[in-house]
């Protein structure tokens, strides 16, 4: 087994659990930092690691086949001696980029056709090929390759996109069958639940994907601009049909509430962009709330950033002085938010782990939900 439970919450279904992989364990629940394309950016591997905290980061199979190219990464030994970031990885499929292509893309029953965002050039992904990317890339998690339906969407079209993600599944899985890791070591498979926001179709979706036996199982297609109870709603679902020794994983998932809810759903892995992209505006996430650093009234406010942050650089420099930083557009103001609202969002799992632990859990979520939503 990957996956070994060591706690559970009495007043949820929260769970506190160690996912085992080639590069090392990982705590759950846990945050993945996102490194689309071999880095997070404006942060060092060294500080991911030393003051982030991150134990697994995220790469993307879309971008790294367009840059560098699968022959510069499995000239480099994979992705993790490329980047030299020794920990765990997981890339995502590039299901999702698909989603986002609209106008520059067409999806058969065989594959995707879609032309590169970069200069135009026409590529094709089929199930088989984006597994073989993947061996290449070289990630401990990969993930199949699936359709993300776009929201509000249309029934026949959501239960017509989830059998054929069915479909392209049992494809991923014949082919990891049918070849080996490029490197070594043992990669973990996951396929993806889907569904939009159907009851019917994500318990049909999540029966057939626990029916696959795989490693561990995700949640796909959700935080793409449905209510947040409807995020919920599905999330529930799926984890009580879902295999409870298997981790789940619930994909660009979220706002530190939508976390912090969905780890009482028994959600175990997240991902999501917001805390290094919102972090480059200005948005900062602190345990009490949020700051907008460009707004006047950090002028002249002269506290530390986050005085608990476990990020050094946000203990150490004042509101005022980041404001500045953003105000005349130097990148060092983006390198210590994305530091911050990263430290943030770790501290966040990592101290929802603790409280599981304890079992103190659902009370401090409920305090925590007060604060970490606010405006400061």
């Amino acid at each position: 087994m990957i996956f070994k439970i060591e706690y559970r919450d009495s007043g949820s279904k929260a769970r506190a659990g160690i996912i085992s992989t080639a590069h090392g364990e990982i705590k759950t629940p846990i945050f993945m930092p996102v490194g689309t394309q071999g880095t997070v950016k404006g942060v060092h591997q060294h500080e991911l690691d030393e003051v982030i905290h991150a134990q697994i980061i995220l790469g993307n199979t879309y971008h790294l086949y367009l840059r560098p190219g699968t022959e510069i990464l499995q000239k480099a030994g994979g992705l993790h001696n490329f980047m030299q970031w020794h920990k765990p990885i997981l890339t995502d499929s590039g299901g999702y980029q698909v989603y986002s292509l609209k106008g520059m893309r067409k999806i058969t029953e065989e594959g995707v056709k879609f032309q590169s965002h970069i200069d135009g050039s026409r590529h094709f992904f089929t199930p088989e090929s984006v597994m073989d990317i993947q061996r290449q890339i070289g990630a401990d998690i990969i993930m199949a390759f699936d359709e993300c339906t776009h929201y509000p969407c249309e029934y026949k079209y959501a239960r017509n996109s989830m059998l054929m993600t069915h479909r392209w599944l049992q494809r991923c899985i014949g082919r990891i069958g049918e070849t080996e890791p490029n490197y070594g070591y043992r990669q973990i498979f996951s396929p993806i639940v889907q569904g939009s926001t159907f009851p019917d179709l994500r318990k049909e979706s999540a029966e057939f994907i626990a029916a696959q036996h795989q490693d561990m199982n995700a949640i796909g297609g959700l935080s793409v601009g449905e209510p947040h109870d409807d995020m919920y709603a599905m999330t529930e679902l799926v984890c009580d049909i879902l295999p409870t020794d298997k981790p789940r994983y619930l994909m660009g998932v979220g706002l530190p509430e939508n976390i912090l809810e969905s780890i009482a759903l028994g959600i175990d892995m997240f991902d999501c962009v917001l805390p290094s992209r919102n972090a480059r505006h200005g948005m900062i996430y602190t345990k009490n709330g949020i700051i907008n650093i460009k707004n006047a009234k950090w002028q002249d406010d002269f506290s530390p950033i986050d005085s608990e942050s476990t990020a050094q650089t946000s203990r150490l420099h004042s509101k005022a002085y980041l404001r500045h930083l953003f105000k005349v557009e130097e990148l060092l103001g983006g390198q210590i938010a994305t530091l911050q609202n990263l430290s943030f969002f770790l501290w966040l799992v990592n101290e929802s782990r603790k409280q599981i632990e304890s079992g103190t859990f659902t009370g401090w979520k409920k305090d925590m939900l007060k604060s970490v939503s606010q405006r400061l």
